[in-house]
């Protein structure tokens, strides 16, 4: 068939021109190739000299994006050209097969206009992104040139009548206008950047956040398309499969995300509502958040309004192809032939739409546009949640840094309430964020669904929407029912983690006793408890899943049997597969409306919250906080107002960076002789109406040392806060000094940070940084200074045993140090900072006498007073005194003395000999102290034990370490891209195989069985409605009337109405059977997978338990009690709660879309083909975004842990903050955090996002390839009408499920990692706790005299490690007291371990009257024998319980053992008396009764053998002598072996050992060792003494 351009027409010539050339149709057809052609030919090499020369160019970081005026209009106006000439193309095909022989010019046009328009937006974005404006005057040239052209296609379709009634004239119309708008978007550009015909043209720099490298969020700066597809993220995502995303790579945030940015918004808007004539109505939080954030959300609902409609159009699609696929052409063609104007078929304007292969394209635009619009509407809600966030973290913050620490104090604010606020409440409102667009938007989509339904079935759909709507509520109620056992279970796992630390804190004990079971047992109930309400959790979980899948069958099912009885007919295929489309449709909102119900509910609460939270008192601002006001008030009166309505006028205030310094109050030039501070007739309260300080009058002399002394709980630490401007003034001033000008002048402002002062409070307050941040706290480090306080605190010895010295993180998320070591860290940073005033508070309480003599002498006396800094001390330590130069007393919270030591001793006698009196006392107790070990070695004991076992850790590599480790190397590329995109299956498989064969096999099975059930349904529904249409076409009548009801009354004859009811009495009880078993399929599914995850979680957490508290000693040495703390909490929340859901969620969209391709597939098996290379896409896509998600998601978690804690740690150190002034420091940290968070989580969305639409259009794409494969083998074979539907409908739920496919795949991946880590610790090896003998071979009062023989014994801790015991023989007679002493680390505590056979004895034995250990049963063993730690372990409970557990002994035993540990009169005094409470860690006793009690619990323990290790070391000298005698007394007849740290605690034993590096040196009675002068023995007790 010849192909000639204006068709080869033998009747008509085509080519002439006698009425006029433009008369001829085809000739102007020809004169709209021009403009296209031209657009080609000038465009083309452009594009191909400026790619050429762009290769060599040096690549620009992100191709500066800048855009030209007019720039999403005209990609918006291009897209709907190309629309348009997909419809023209369309509607000149179809024409041309009406003519006879072939007219190129109906099609050929559009199709060039169609690459023409292509061309342009390429080639406008290249110019684009060169910034070259002086080539868009092509593309000028070209709208020109094809609106002209087309204007007079129109006009002389015009002329020859051909109307709007007519397709084709409704196209050119379009495409005028389009050209139109385009031409006017150019001459806009022109307009703005001047860069023709004018002398000047504007010079224009990409935005500030493109020319700074740092930025890599690029979604506001790209253009349309690949703002709608986030096509800029390829890169990130590719390249996360290389090498793992790390911060650095995802760099900054633009600055319109930034907090700060967001913060002065919500900041303005909220301090905009504060008005002059109602300065204390608290300004609305909802209305300020509006003002700043709600036009993005009206942006949002608009897309979200869009992207509904849109997807309404699938169902009418559906309906109109099925509907359309029977029509055959068949309507002659010669009728067709009237409608021909200038020799060519016009078609009419509605038989486009009446093509089903139309429809098919356009159902497949519509899909790809609806998602467009549904990611763009979730990004735009998403980044305006963040931003909210940010600026609600700021606002937050801010508050925080001016709360008045009375409500910290007063508990009116507590720390837990701040931390929720801001890791709660704050999320909470993002997620409502999030979600508010669904809550205007959903009611519309549910309206319009009905109102569909009702087009399409009449009254019998209305049934069916009622059965959803009706059926919300009960979603709602599960919701919120969800909610409180959440809660419920909450508190379970709380309790149940205290009791896990408790346990692991005082494990050593535990096994030394045998006493595992006892405490394991008790979380296992607690455990017991949390699983009950985790079942009502499942349940519940359960119940709405199963609501969600079995509402469309119920639907469904009413509808098409209320059809039946008021039709009397079923529906057809094109109405019964439209309906069910919208039924799936319809499910999702009314499913997610419960939980946005529930969301709003919850952000209502929070908004509550914040505003309470913002309308809480602030601090006093007093004068020098602030310019020049001097505050003096009338007492009691609050005076916020007033100061606020001062800040509001200043907006520098609020500006982070520029943030002053407020200077404090300038003093008369009289006053500043020297005189730092000065208050007069102060008298100051906490903010309850109780004034704390009265009547205060003194001053701080400049330069000098001034001592605060006075009671406990006289009032020392309110007046240093007094000064510093924390407490509320009722009354009186506060003064400070300001430096003369010539000085200021001479040392600048560099020196000497005058307005801040340098104060360390009583509580030590430690940041969450390394020690040497720590120290300086943001002042410049200087080498020699630092060393100097670091000296003079004596802070070096514990650095150096610190792992990475002072660059170890310590804090709350670091190292424990001791409140010792705390404190002195908190007085250097008071003695580095560069202030003239240091306030210290009670420095000296926490620490030794050796210490704070050194610190006085060294850091105060010298350190300070050769700077001439002023300093102001309070202390207890009345001895250093004599160094004070001015000295105030006080008393119950007024000033008692002021003045020098020489005043008060001639004025004040009494007060002078009081205070002598004390300091011989003091005196007393210094000699003691000196006796004894110092508190500070023990200190540096127990850090040095704490880091010796984790070398030992370095040493042997743990097994999560060795895989970390692997996963990371980084020399062999491919291995590591294999491992980072595997699926863990193994880790699947242990945990479903944790949760049982049988429930597996039962999940498996009626999994299967649900979805072929639905599939059942669907597919007989496709049945029954095929066999009407085939029936009724059979039977000639109208489908719709039926025959009248008289006629088939009358007439025997099988009528279509009779044969229609026996068909549907065959056809509806199977139908009615098959959905009542989906119902019952969906319930039963739902449960087992939910109780699946619970029998997992149960059997996972109880192995876990077993495990780790059998594992030897030496794992909780090497093992950090944090890392095993997290696989109880995080890991096991995670195992509990996130994995049945995701896997329940994960399942159910796989076989979704495998059961929706499989049907397709058996419909149509041309779709096959197709489908192979959609799945290596879709298999490419998961692969890529896994991975990256995997790692987005830890960057997120990862960066929000430090943004809680500097929350946390803000709030708790408050005062010191103040005192430094070093507000804007922290403000400024806290805004850097908030934004690296908001930049994780802006990826980690906008990757979510790019999963979406790339899955969204593969969707979209299935649905396309599936029509298209029923349309075009209808031609072939016929597939009944019904099934092309039933093909189509599934088509349609692919697009939805296949991102939740991969999301799935994802989110589980990384929740498998928790089983990964819980698994690890399953492989624990456990003691051996059986032994070589029976119990029964034990004699029942075994040991009975205590003889011990230790032959050749050779220990270690590990067979990786060196022995620390090497052939050690000794003999003990029964009843024997034996002392063991020796240096640190010379294996006395190994060998008391020994005894016990906590470790290894790899040679050698120890034989106790006559059996040797090694072989008995460990528990028998260990309940025989008894020992007392060096540290005391007490647990919660009762005295009772922490005696005796187990619950073996009568009470007169108990007090019996509490009277010789000298406790009896205490507990008798306490409430409950052995009942009485102990707290956790037995914190409401003292350090030395703690000892006491240990040493009455061993006593409970009649056993033959005790042993103590070091007991005596945190006693003072009065307890520790009762103990000597005790253990003299009631021990008397048994063998007691004493390890001793102080020597002359052994001087009365009977043998001394004494050891050196696991060797025994000396062994003999103490009195012949004693004789040997240069013996080990004797040099030890030398040095005691």
């Amino acid at each position: 068939m010849a192909l000639s351009f204006c068709g080869n027409n033998k009747d008509i010539n085509p080519y002439s021109v006698e009425n006029g050339t433009l008369n001829n149709g085809c000739f102007v057809d020809a004169l709209n190739l021009v403009p296209h052609v031209f657009l080609l030919f000038i465009t083309f090499p452009i594009l191909f000299i400026g790619w050429g020369s762009q290769s060599s160019k040096v690549q620009i970081h992100h191709n500066t994006w800048l855009h030209f005026p007019g720039h999403n209009m005209r990609w918006i106006l291009t897209f709907l050209l190309l629309f348009v000439h997909v419809c023209e193309f369309a509607e000149g095909i179809v024409s041309n097969r009406v003519m006879s022989t072939n007219h190129l010019h109906l099609f050929m046009p559009a199709f060039m206009g169609f690459v023409a328009a292509t061309t342009s937006v390429v080639y406008y974005h290249n110019i684009e992104t060169s910034n070259f404006p002086k080539l868009l005057l092509v593309l000028f040239i070209y709208w020109v040139l094809a609106f002209i052209t087309k204007s007079i296609k129109l006009w002389k379709f015009a002329e020859f009548n051909v109307g709007p009634q007519h397709l084709r004239f409704c196209i050119t119309a379009l495409l005028v206008v389009l050209y139109g708008l385009l031409m006017g978007v150019e001459v806009n550009v022109i307009r703005v950047r001047k860069y023709v015909f004018f002398a000047n043209p504007q010079k224009v720099k990409p935005p500030e956040d493109l020319q700074d490298l740092g930025v890599r969020f690029l979604q506001p700066f790209v253009n349309l398309l690949s703002k709608a597809t986030y096509w800029w993220m390829n890169p990130l995502i590719i390249g996360a499969h290389k090498r793992p995303i790390e911060l650095k790579k995802i760099g900054k945030l633009p600055i319109a995300m930034r907090a700060l940015t967001n913060y002065l918004r919500l900041k303005d808007a909220y301090e905009d509502q504060r008005t002059a004539e109602d300065p204390d109505r608290p300004p609305s939080i909802w209305r300020s958040m509006y003002r700043a954030f709600g036009r993005p959300i009206l942006l949002s609902s608009t897309f979200r309004y869009l992207a509904d409609l849109l997807g309404f159009a699938g169902p009418l699609c559906i309906s109109g192809i099925v509907k359309h696929l029977k029509t055959k052409d068949d309507v002659a063609t010669a009728d067709k032939m009237k409608d021909t104007y200038l020799g060519v078929y016009f078609m009419s304007s509605t038989e486009l739409l009446q093509n089903s292969s139309v429809l098919a394209v356009l159902l497949f635009l519509a899909l790809v546009l609806q998602r467009t619009f549904l990611q763009a509407s979730y990004y735009v809600t998403i980044e305006t949640g963040i931003n909210l966030r940010g600026a609600l973290l700021a606002m937050i913050y801010n508050k925080i840094l001016r709360l008045s620490t009375s409500n910290m104090s007063m508990g009116e604010m507590t720390l837990g309430q701040i931390n929720n606020l801001v890791a709660i409440e704050t999320n909470q409102l993002m997620w409502f964020l999030f979600l508010c667009p669904n809550l205007w938007a959903m009611p519309v989509q549910i309206v319009m669904g009905v109102i569909l339904l009702y087009y399409l079935l009449g009254w019998s759909a209305l049934v069916g929407a009622s059965v959803i709507v009706l059926l919300a509520p009960v979603q709602y109620l599960i919701a919120t029912k969800l909610a409180d056992t959440q809660k419920s279970t909450l508190e379970h796992s709380t309790d149940r983690l205290k009791k896990t630390s408790e346990i692991l804190k005082g494990i050593k004990l535990l096994k030394l006793y045998a006493w595992e079971n006892i405490f394991c047992d008790s979380v296992e109930e607690t455990r017991g408890k949390e699983l009950t309400s985790l079942k009502t959790f499942a349940f519940y979980t359960s119940m709405s899943i199963f609501m969600n899948a079995a509402i469309p069958i119920a639907a469904v099912l009413a509808t098409f049997v209320m059809h039946h009885f008021l039709n009397k007919t079923g529906p057809t295929p094109s109405e019964a597969f439209a309906a069910l489309a919208l039924f799936h449709i319809l499910v999702t909102p009314l499913f997610l409306l419960s939980t946005v119900v529930r969301f709003a509910v919850k952000a209502l609460v929070s908004v509550q919250k914040l505003g309470e939270f913002l309308q809480s008192d602030e601090i006093g601002d007093d004068s020098w906080r602030n310019g020049d006001i001097s505050v003096s008030l009338e007492p009691g009166k609050k005076h916020l107002g007033m100061t606020k309505a001062i800040n509001r006028k200043q907006p520098m205030r609020y500006q982070m960076d520029n943030y002053e310094q407020p200077t404090r109050r300038q003093m008369r030039p009289t006053e500043t002789e020297d005189v730092a501070v000065k208050v007069s007739n102060g008298s100051f309260t906490w903010g309850n109406n109780l004034v704390t300080l009265s009547d205060i009058n003194i001053r701080i002399p400049t330069g000098q040392l001034t001592m605060i002394v006075g009671q406990v709980g006289c009032g020392k630490s309110s007046l240093l806060l007094a000064m510093l401007g924390e407490m509320q003034a009722v009354d009186g001033r506060v003064y400070w000094s300001k430096l003369p000008h010539c000085e200021m002048i001479n040392e600048g402002n560099i020196s000497k940070n005058r307005y801040s002062v340098a104060y360390a409070a009583q509580k030590s307050w430690l940041l969450n940084a390394t020690v040497e941040e720590n120290i300086t706290f943001g002042s410049p480090f200087n080498k020699q200074r630092y060393k100097a306080v670091i000296d003079a605190c004596s802070l070096q010895p514990d650095i150096d045993l610190l792992p990475f010295g002072d660059q170890t993180e310590i804090g709350e998320r670091g190292i424990n140090l001791s409140g010792g070591q705390r404190q002195r860290i908190c007085v250097a940073r008071a003695l580095y900072q560069n202030t003239n005033i240091v306030f210290l508070d009670d420095p000296f309480s926490a620490l030794d006498i050796h210490l704070s003599d050194h610190l006085m002498q060294e850091g105060i006396l010298k350190f300070l007073q050769d700077d001439k800094r002023t300093l102001v001390l309070v202390t207890h330590k009345l001895q250093y005194l004599i160094h004070a130069d001015w000295i105030i007393a006080m008393k119950d919270g007024s000033v008692l003395r002021e003045g020098t030591l020489k005043d008060i001793q001639t004025h004040d006698v009494e007060l002078y000999d009081h205070w002598k009196t004390l300091m011989n006392r003091q005196d007393q107790g210094l000699e003691k102290d000196i006796q004894q070990d110092s508190q500070t070695t023990l200190e540096r004991k127990t850090l040095r034990r704490a880091f010796y076992s984790r070398e030992a850790k370095n040493q042997i590599d743990d097994e999560d370490e060795e895989e970390e480790e692997e996963e990371e190397d980084d020399d062999n590329m491919s291995t590591t891209t294999n491992r980072r995109s595997k699926i863990p299956w193994k880790m699947c498989w242990c945990y479903l195989s944790s949760g049982g064969f049988f429930m597996v096999f039962l999940m498996v099975s009626s999994k299967l069985l649900k979805h072929s059930v639905i599939v059942a349904i669907d597919y007989w529904l496709a049945l029954w409605t095929s066999s009407k249409t085939e029936q009724s076409t059979d039977a000639g009548t109208d489908l719709f009337t039926g025959t009248s009801p008289a006629n088939s009354s009358n007439i025997t004859l099988p009528t279509p109405g009779t044969l229609e009811a026996e068909k549907d009495s065959y056809y509806l009880p199977v139908f009615i059977i098959l959905c009542a078993a989906g119902i019952t399929l969906c319930l039963i599914t739902s449960l087992t997978v939910e109780f699946l995850g619970l029998s997992a979680a149960t059997n996972l957490h109880h192995n876990l338990l077993n495990k780790i508290i059998h594992a030897p000693i030496r794992f909780f040495d090497i093992t950090p009690l944090g890392q095993i703390l997290n696989r109880f909490s995080a890991d096991t929340n995670i195992i509990d709660q996130h994995i049945p859901p995701t896997l329940e969620s994960l399942t159910r969209s796989t076989l979704l879309c495998l059961s929706a391709i499989g049907v397709i597939a058996s419909i149509t098996p041309a779709f096959l083909i197709a489908l192979v290379p959609l799945a290596v896409a879709f298999y490419f896509i998961q692969k890529y975004f896994r991975v990256a998600s995997k790692d987005l998601q830890d960057l997120d978690d990862s960066t929000q842990l430090p943004l809680l804690c500097h929350f946390s740690e803000t709030a708790e150190g408050l005062t010191t903050i103040r005192a430094f002034r070093h507000e804007a420091r922290f403000k400024q940290r806290m805004l850097e955090l908030t934004d690296t968070n908001n930049t994780a989580y802006l990826f980690l969305s906008a990757a979510n996002r790019w999963l979406e639409v790339r899955t969204d259009y593969l969707g979209a794409v299935i649905v396309l390839t599936a029509a298209g494969a029923s349309i075009w083998s209808l031609r072939y074979n016929n597939p009944a009408g019904g099934l092309v539907g039933l093909g189509l409908t599934y088509a349609l739920t692919v697009t939805n499920y296949l991102n939740w496919v991969v999301r799935n795949l994802a989110d589980l991946e990384v929740q498998m990692a928790a089983v990964k880590k819980v698994n690890s610790f399953l492989s624990t090896e456990s003691e051996n706790y059986e032994g070589s003998m029976d119990t029964s071979q034990v004699p029942e009062n075994w040991p009975h005299d205590g003889e011990i023989k230790i032959q050749d014994l050779c220990v270690r801790y590990d067979p990786m490690l060196k022995p620390v015991l090497k052939h050690v023989n000794a003999c003990i007679k029964p009843g024997q007291k034996v002392g063991i002493c020796g240096r640190t680390g010379s294996g006395k505590s190994s060998l008391s371990l020994a005894f016990f056979n906590m470790v290894d004895i790899f040679e050698g034995k120890i034989i106790i009257d006559g059996i040797d250990i090694c072989k008995l049963p460990l528990p028998t063993l260990r309940s025989r024998l008894s020992i007392i730690l060096q540290d005391p372990v007490l647990f919660s409970g009762s005295i009772r319980f922490n005696l005796d557990p187990e619950r073996m002994c009568t009470d007169d035993r108990l007090w019996e053992a509490l009277e010789i540990a000298q406790l009896k009169n205490m507990v008798k005094t306490l409430p409950g008396g052995l009942d009485a409470v102990v707290t956790e860690g037995g914190e409401n006793f003292s350090v030395g009764q703690r000892q006491l009690f240990c040493l009455a619990r061993a006593f409970v323990r009649k056993s033959s053998i005790l042993i103590m290790d070091e007991a005596t070391a945190s006693i003072d000298m009065a307890t520790e002598n009762i103990l000597q005698k005790v253990v003299m007394t009631a021990f008397a007849d048994r063998t007691v072996v004493t390890i001793a740290h102080r020597v002359h605690t052994i001087l009365t034993a009977d043998l001394v050992i004494v050891m050196k590096r696991g060797n025994i040196m000396e062994y003999d009675k103490p009195e012949t060792l004693l004789e040997q002068e240069d013996g080990m023995f004797a040099s030890f007790v030398k040095a005691d003494m």
